[in-house]
């Protein structure tokens, strides 16, 4: 049983972006503090990454860690309502991000994911230098 009215919950559910979402914003200014240029959400390449940086062939995916199902993370936690609907949702974006990645490397595309709870602030420092030395 859901701790919500329908509405409310709906209301929730419609707040939830899936572009220029925190984690993803905290990346790109990252990148353009240290000079990178890059463009965003391209359609024409498999899974719409976040982040191309096309300079480098290299895109990133700052995937959300419920929505993307990150085995292992505390942020990944299964909703005890509707619970199947919730993991064949979950599935299929994982699947879908592996058909992405898989196009993505044919083309000859670097691939760099970055996750949610990388980018909260125990973690962030050490992720975006992480990053950084991808590059350099």
């Amino acid at each position: 049983m859901d701790v919500h009215e329908p509405e409310v919950r709906s209301y929730n559910m419609r707040q939830i972006k899936g572009k220029n979402t925190k984690p993803e914003m905290v990346v790109r200014k990252f990148l353009f503090s240290k000079g990178f240029r890059y463009r965003l959400h391209v359609k024409n390449l498999p899974g719409k990454p976040d982040i191309v940086l096309p300079k480098y062939k290299t895109v990133i995916f700052v995937h959300g860690c419920f929505w993307h199902g990150h085995e292992g993370c505390k942020y990944f936690v299964v909703p005890k309502t509707r619970t199947e609907w919730w993991l064949t949702k979950i599935n299929t974006n994982q699947r879908n991000d592996e058909k992405s990645k898989t196009l993505l490397k044919k083309a000859g595309w670097k691939i760099i994911i970055i996750w949610e709870c990388e980018l909260k602030p125990s973690t962030i420092d050490y992720t975006l230098l992480k990053l950084q030395a991808k590059f350099f």
